[in-house]
């Protein structure tokens, strides 16, 4: 299988995301893979920020997974520091893999190394498999999730 880098995510690795954030019903409606201007831009911001870990898994120089990990202090749970973990994804044909859950592994670890109290995400509802593999890993659906588009 080859050994696993999860790294930060390179300008280079941008269409590899892209294209796995569109490979679904969800994210291809509203990713633009052929348009990368926003994407770029987006990273830069994201790099910008110490508090923003867009990581990317690559086997064989081959980018085969990603997701964003971001680190929120708080004041409340006590002044707790907590992290949201984002974007989750993994390429076609590296599902089943295991890979899905050594990102996650790495963005719990990176949570706690950071000092985190709480790792939370969200995942859309239609998504039902992802929810199954979130609480095998320990996950629990404790939260109804609200957004507003602008």
């Amino acid at each position: 299988m080859g050994e696993l880098d999860i790294r930060p995510a390179e300008a280079d690795d941008v269409p590899a995301i892209v294209a796995m954030l569109a490979d679904d019903p969800l994210g291809a409606q509203r990713e633009s893979p052929d348009d990368l201007t926003p994407y770029l831009a987006a990273l830069e911001r994201l790099a910008a920020d110490p508090n923003q870990h867009l990581m990317v898994a690559v086997r064989a120089d081959r980018v085969i997974g990603t997701l964003q990990l971001t680190i929120i202090p708080g004041l409340s749970r006590r002044g707790a520091t907590r992290s949201i973990v984002e974007a989750v994804r993994v390429h076609a044909d590296e599902r089943g893999s295991g890979l899905g859950t050594q990102l996650i592994e790495w963005a719990v670890d990176e949570s706690r190394r950071q000092g985190c109290g709480l790792v939370q995400l969200t995942s859309d509802a239609s998504r039902t498999d992802a929810h199954r593999f979130y609480e095998r890993l320990g996950f629990e659906a404790s939260h109804v999730g609200f957004k507003l588009s602008l």
